[in-house]
């Protein structure tokens, strides 16, 4: 966005509007667009890569039907931060309040037929204005807070798991030591045996036995049990380092326990996009729980003007639609800066391996095939929405 103000495109289908509404905007903005040849819609678009877009249209179906062909012919329309404004009659209020209400469009003014309330267009863009700052700087939203936070409940478990397993290495060396110091001592005493043994019968050799074994003596004294010591002692501190380090994490694991705890609260939100509302239904039977929030669009272009202006933790869309199938609705998802790492689950009634591989190189962080397996459906979502996957199970 311009630091002068935002750039705004007016569209419609009548020249003469649009130059009505751009005289209108010229004293309170800089950079204004027309548009009004159908056959350029897309590429006025892209040229002019708008903030605000005007939808000058005298009914709301004409605004809709535009609107709606830019998300199918552009590929950046998505991509490109902006927000909607429509001018209507007061017949369409009702309908197009209804649009808005659903974000379909972001706002309305009552403009027709003699500028009703024309001043009001001017307040609408500064406030559309205000809304795509917001956005661009938008702190973290809870959820992403959330996400995160659950990932740390992980960090307790990897803690707690080295930390005992520090503790077995330790103890297993000292066992080590232990037994090899036996082994050690056990083989010297029974060759000092055997020794004897051998001197008993022969006198002659008692002189060199009782020498050789005085020697083993003090080899074992000053040789072999201070290098036993000196091995225990070097484990003793690994020893204490585990038992002060699991002494020091209780804190911060207490943190992350109330930290993940209070995400517990958050529900991720899942958007379902997909043209078969009885799809709809069933999804909201089997992620029906209170761990998540589900939102729904109708189609490919739905889909990608509500993302626009949203974060979601999760997207479940069905390759198979009319008008831009899910392939191309990924793709263009991908290109949207805002949404590069949120994870798509791709959902077909088929699972043909080109398929497959054409939305997993798309950019789809999973493939589900219909009709869906419960368990495998809501154990991906829990995975990829950032929830540990630790849902109840229908009683049996």
């Amino acid at each position: 966005m311009s630091a002068s103000g935002p750039t705004i495109l007016i569209a419609s289908d009548t020249p003469s509007d649009a130059d009505l509404v751009k005289r209108l905007l010229d004293k309170d903005f800089a950079h204004i667009g027309i548009s009004v040849l159908e056959a350029r819609a897309v590429a006025d678009f892209e040229q002019q890569s708008p903030d605000v877009l005007v939808l000058a249209f005298k009914t709301v179906e004409a605004s809709e039907r535009y609107y709606l062909g830019l998300y199918r012919h552009s590929s950046k329309v998505s991509a490109q931060p902006h927000r909607t404004i429509v001018l209507c009659d007061k017949d369409e209020v009702q309908r197009v309040s209804r649009l808005c209400f659903k974000q379909y469009f972001d706002d309305y003014v009552l403009f027709w037929p003699m500028n009703y309330d024309a001043p009001r267009l001017a307040m609408a863009i500064h406030l559309a204005q205000r809304d795509l700052q917001h956005f661009h700087h938008d702190s973290p939203a809870a959820a992403q807070f959330a996400a995160q936070a659950r990932r740390l409940a992980e960090l307790e478990t990897l803690l707690a798991q080295f930390s005992s397993a520090g503790l077995q290495h330790t103890q297993a060396a000292q066992l080590a030591v232990d037994t090899a110091q036996r082994e050690v001592r056990g083989a010297l005493d029974s060759f000092s045996r055997t020794m004897d043994h051998r001197a008993s019968t022969d006198a002659a050799g008692r002189t060199t036995v009782d020498g050789l074994q005085g020697e083993l003596a003090r080899l074992r004294q000053e040789q072999i049990e201070p290098q036993f010591q000196a091995v225990r002692q070097a484990v003793q501190p690994v020893e204490r380092w585990t038992a002060e380090f699991q002494q020091r994490s209780t804190a911060p694991l207490e943190s992350i326990r109330a930290l993940t705890a209070l995400a517990a609260q958050v529900k991720p939100m899942i958007l379902v996009v997909d043209d078969d509302t009885f799809q709809h239904k069933i999804i909201a039977k089997i992620l029906t729980s209170e761990l998540f929030q589900l939102t729904y669009s109708s189609g490919g272009a739905d889909a990608l003007n509500f993302l626009r202006r949203a974060h979601v933790d999760l997207i479940l869309m069905d390759v198979q639609m009319p008008g831009m199938d899910g392939l191309e609705t990924l793709r263009r998802i991908k290109t949207m800066p805002h949404l590069v790492s949120t994870p798509l689950v791709m959902v077909s009634g088929k699972s043909e391996g080109n398929t497959v591989v054409q939305c997993l190189k798309s950019g789809a962080a999973d493939f589900v095939v219909k009709p869906f397996d419960r368990d495998t459906l809501l154990g991906k979502v829990a995975r990829l929405s950032g929830l540990a996957p630790m849902v109840r199970k229908p009683a049996s």
